[in-house]
């Protein structure tokens, strides 16, 4: 009987079943192709679409980069509407503004409107040459160089003048408006009567108008108490009674007396009360008798 041979290694080699490798594992994912839906193909062209533009525009503002670096000009911004307005209106404000300033200075500095009309109105004692050489306007002076207040004051220092307003009128004339004083009271003095209107001025010297009561007290002006009193209780008068006072006697402030034209005196007393005082001596002045005594208003008396 035969022995059984052992096997060799040869034949082990040749024999033996050939190896396989081991794989990883085969996932459904890796088996089966990536399944893009609309929405999300949508997503992804948009996406391209933006780089695409971006590249497109990094291109274009490159290129234009490097024709400002070769031409050496400078870009600009488009400005709004508002921006364009208001540059449109600062030119028109700067525009306006240089025309009134040369119109003005070409106004002031030549004789275009000049003073070359003077009219002074509300004259009566005073004559017009003597307002007109106390404003001291030099004919064909710009208006706009005339200062109305300083000419206001020159001719407002003539004695007969009480307010004085002065206008420009163009192109070429100057207005003097004069109010003068009037005569209240007039007062004996060596060299004439005195004349006062009813501020207390002592403004003329001459005949008084018919009508102008005598004053008799020690020192009349506007700063004299009596002078004050006599004054307010003439200008209180009704016009009818004013005329027919020839004197005023004002001793004090508390001793006032009308003498009339006709003999008859008032006994007016103090200031205190004056307009009913007035009223009640123009109903009592209807009555005969020689003195008037109206110091008490709500009492009075005829003698």
């Amino acid at each position: 009987m035969s022995q059984p041979t052992e096997p060799t290694d040869e034949g082990e080699s040749d024999e033996a079943p050939a190896q396989t490798e081991q794989s990883e594992p085969v996932t459904a994912a890796d088996a089966e192709p990536d399944f893009e839906g609309p929405r999300r193909r949508a997503r992804r062209e948009r996406e391209e679409r933006r780089a695409a533009q971006a590249r497109a525009t990094a291109i274009e503002e490159a290129r234009r980069e490097a024709k400002r670096r070769v031409t050496g000009t400078v870009s600009t911004k488009k400005l709004g509407r508002g921006t364009v307005r208001g540059l449109k209106v600062l030119m028109y404000s700067a525009l306006i503004s240089v025309i009134v300033v040369g119109l003005g200075l070409l106004l002031y500095f030549t004789p275009i409107m000049s003073a070359r009309n003077i009219v002074v109105v509300g004259l009566g004692a005073v004559s017009k040459d003597e307002v007109i050489n106390a404003a001291a306007v030099a004919p064909g002076t710009p208006l706009l160089q005339v200062n109305t207040d300083t000419v206001a004051e020159r001719v407002a220092a003539i004695r007969r003048v009480a307010s004085v307003r002065v206008q420009r009128e163009y192109p070429s004339t100057l207005r003097i408006t004069v109010v003068e004083r009037v005569p209240v009271v007039v007062k004996d003095y060596p060299d004439g009567p005195h004349l006062f209107d009813r501020d207390g001025v002592d403004f003329a010297i001459g005949v008084p108008p018919q009508g102008v009561p005598y004053l008799d007290t020690k020192n009349p002006g506007p700063d004299d108490p009596p002078t004050k009193a006599a004054l307010e209780v003439m200008t209180s008068l009704r016009p009818e009674v004013a005329t027919q006072v020839a004197r005023v006697d004002a001793p004090s402030v508390a001793g006032i007396t009308l003498q009339l034209t006709d003999g008859r005196q008032v006994i007016w007393g103090t200031t205190d009360r004056t307009e009913e005082k007035a009223l009640t001596l123009g109903a009592l002045l209807t009555q005969p008798g020689k003195i008037y005594d109206v110091s008490s208003p709500d009492l009075p008396t005829v003698k």
